[in-house]
């Protein structure tokens, strides 16, 4: 079975850092873009960072600068570093990978952790 588990949600103050990761097991041919959302209470669910398989990363406005992601081909996993956290951060995050499954392409999605930042 192919899921994705995500890790590394907390409760964290104002300032602080956290890093989430997420790893993606079963029968995975191949990782396209891996990425990160979150969805506040209340809010759509906002897209915060991606990254392609060749590296290349996009990062939503709101958290340039004091996020970053990352990947780990190897491991099939997709980390997201995030530094001089605000309030405005605090959501449940989730993951995602668009890839290959059994000869079709796909987008998983993980279960969400939740991230609060507090002032």
């Amino acid at each position: 079975q192919v899921q994705l588990v995500e890790s590394g949600g907390d409760s964290v103050q104002t300032g602080g850092s956290l890093r989430l990761s997420c790893v993606a097991s079963g029968k995975i041919s191949t990782i396209y873009t891996m990425g990160w959302c979150r969805q506040a209470p209340g809010d759509p669910r906002e897209l915060v960072a991606t990254i392609t398989s060749g590296g290349s990363t996009n990062y939503a406005d709101s958290v340039k600068g004091r996020f970053t992601i990352s990947r780990d081909n190897a491991e099939n996993t997709v980390y997201l570093q995030m530094d001089t956290l605000k309030p405005e951060d605090t959501a449940v995050y989730f993951c995602y990978v668009d890839a290959i499954i059994d000869y079709a392409r796909v987008e998983l999605w993980g279960q969400g952790t939740q991230v609060t930042v507090v002032s």
